[in-house]
C-alpha cells in the first residue's frame, strides 16, 4: 500500500475513530485502527466490539491495500507531522509502515490486518432516514438526564421508541426524567431499543453540518447504526425492559410559572456556588407574589439568595430541588420563556419550553429541615 494525502484530513478521520479503540482491549488487535485504500477512497475502522467507527476519506492511492497499526501512537505522530500533506507506504516484507512529510519521517511496526474485527453494516429490523438537526435535538434534549450508575445499565442509556411515524426518545436517572419526540409524515416501523448514551455522545460531537443532512439509521434488537457524511457507526444496545416512564409525568397541575429562561438559569447557577459543596446541591425556590426567590445554604460556607421576576398562575408554592437537575436542563432549553408546571411542595416538577410540547422535563424534589 502507498498513499498520498492532506494532514488535515487524515488527522480529522483519525480523531473521529479513534474514539472506539478499546482502552483496555481483550486481545490486542482491538488497539489498533485498520486501513483499507481502493478506488481512490482510505476507509479507517477501529472497534472495542461495543462501539464501531468508520469514516472515509479521498487520497491518492499509487499502491491499494490494506494494513493495521496501533492507534495511539499512528494518531500521535500523524498530528505532530510538519507538513500539510503526508504519503504512508507499507513494505509488506518487514511489516512496516513508512511515514513522510515534509523532512520528517516515522517507522510503526504494522499489526496484522487479517485479524482485525472490521466493522460490518448491520442487519436491521427498521431503518428510517432523519435529518441531523432533528436527531441533534432529539439526543441533546435528552442524553444529559442518563444515570452514570452502571450498576442499572438500562438507566444508562436513552430509550428509543419508533411507532409507526413517530419517534420517542427519553432518558432518566430515577430522579429525573426528559422526553423528546418527533413526528414524521410516512411511518417508519416500530422498535423499542435502549441505545448507550456514550454513542449518542460521540454521534453528537460529530453530526456538524450546518445544512441539515441526512443520517440513516438502521437497527435490530442488539445492534443500531448511524450513516451519515463519510462515518458509519455502529454499537451494541443495552439489554433490559425500560420502565413505562409515561406514570411520572404529572397529569395535571395547581400552578404554572413562566420565566425568562436565561435569566432563570443564571439566578440558580450563581445561588448554587453555594450549595455545590454539599452532598445534594440543594436550592430553595419559593414562588409567591410575581417573583421567584431563589436561596441556598451551607453551614460550612455562607448563604445565597437572589430573585428574578415570575409570571404565577395559581397557588404559591416553596420547593427545593438538586440545582445541577435545574441547570442541566436550562442548558438545552431553546425557547426565551420557559414553563415551570408545579402542583405539591413533594410532588415532582415539569419543565417545559414555551409552546413546544414535544419537550418534557419531569424533575424529582428534594426534602429539606424546615
Amino acid at each position: 500500500m502507498k498513499i498520498t494525502c492532506p494532514k488535515s484530513e487524515l488527522t480529522n478521520a483519525l480523531s473521529i475513530v479513534a474514539k472506539a479503540i478499546a482502552s483496555k482491549p481483550q486481545t490486542p488487535i482491538l488497539a489498533g485502527i485498520f486501513m483499507r485504500a481502493e478506488n481512490g477512497i482510505l476507509e479507517l475502522h477501529a472497534t472495542n466490539n461495543e462501539i464501531g467507527m468508520v469514516c472515509r476519506i479521498p487520497v491518492d492511492i499509487e499502491e491499494p491495500g490494506q494494513i493495521a497499526v496501533s492507534g495511539r501512537y499512528f494518531l500521535d505522530v500523524i498530528r505532530k507531522l510538519p507538513g500539510d500533506s503526508l504519503t504512508i507506504t507499507y513494505n509488506r516484507t518487514e511489516k512496516i509502515i513508512n511515514i513522510t512529510s515534509n523532512q520528517a519521517s516515522f517507522t510503526l511496526l504494522s499489526m496484522n490486518a487479517a485479524e482485525f474485527p472490521t466493522v460490518k453494516e448491520i442487519e436491521s429490523n427498521v431503518e428510517f432516514t432523519i435529518k441531523d438537526n432533528i436527531l441533534r435535538s432529539l439526543i441533546k434534549k435528552t442524553v444529559f438526564a442518563c444515570s452514570k450508575d452502571e450498576s442499572r445499565p438500562v438507566f444508562t442509556g436513552c430509550y428509543l421508541e419508533v411507532a409507526d411515524n413517530k419517534v420517542t426518545m427519553a432518558a432518566t436517572n430515577m430522579h429525573r426524567l426528559a422526553v423528546k419526540y418527533e413526528q414524521f409524515a410516512e411511518p417508519l416501523g416500530n422498535i423499542k431499543i435502549i441505545i448507550p448514551a456514550n454513542i449518542l455522545q460521540e454521534l453528537l460531537h460529530n453530526m456538524t453540518s450546518d445544512i441539515p443532512t441526512d443520517v440513516h439509521v438502521c437497527c435490530n434488537f442488539n445492534q443500531i447504526s448511524f450513516a451519515f457524511d463519510n462515518i458509519y457507526m455502529t454499537s451494541r444496545l443495552i439489554e433490559g425492559a425500560y420502565p413505562d416512564y409515561n406514570y411520572v409525568i404529572p397529569p395535571n397541575h395547581d400552578t404554572l410559572v413562566t420565566l425568562d429562561s436565561a435569566e432563570f438559569n443564571a439566578a440558580v447557577d450563581r445561588v448554587s456556588l453555594i450549595s455545590r459543596a454539599g452532598d445534594y446541591n440543594v436550592i430553595k425556590m419559593e414562588f409567591t407574589q410575581g417573583q421567584l426567590h431563589i436561596t441556598s445554604n451551607n453551614p460550612d460556607i455562607g448563604n445565597a439568595e437572589e430573585t428574578i421576576p415570575a409570571s404565577i398562575e395559581g397557588p404559591d408554592v416553596t420547593i427545593a430541588f438538586n440545582a445541577q437537575y435545574i441547570t442541566d436542563v436550562m442548558k438545552i432549553i431553546d425557547s426565551k420563556n420557559c414553563e415551570l408546571r408545579l402542583t405539591k411542595p413533594l410532588s415532582p416538577m415539569t419543565v417545559r419550553e414555551e409552546k413546544d410540547d414535544a419537550f418534557i422535563y419531569v424533575v424529582t424534589p428534594v426534602r429539606t429541615a424546615h
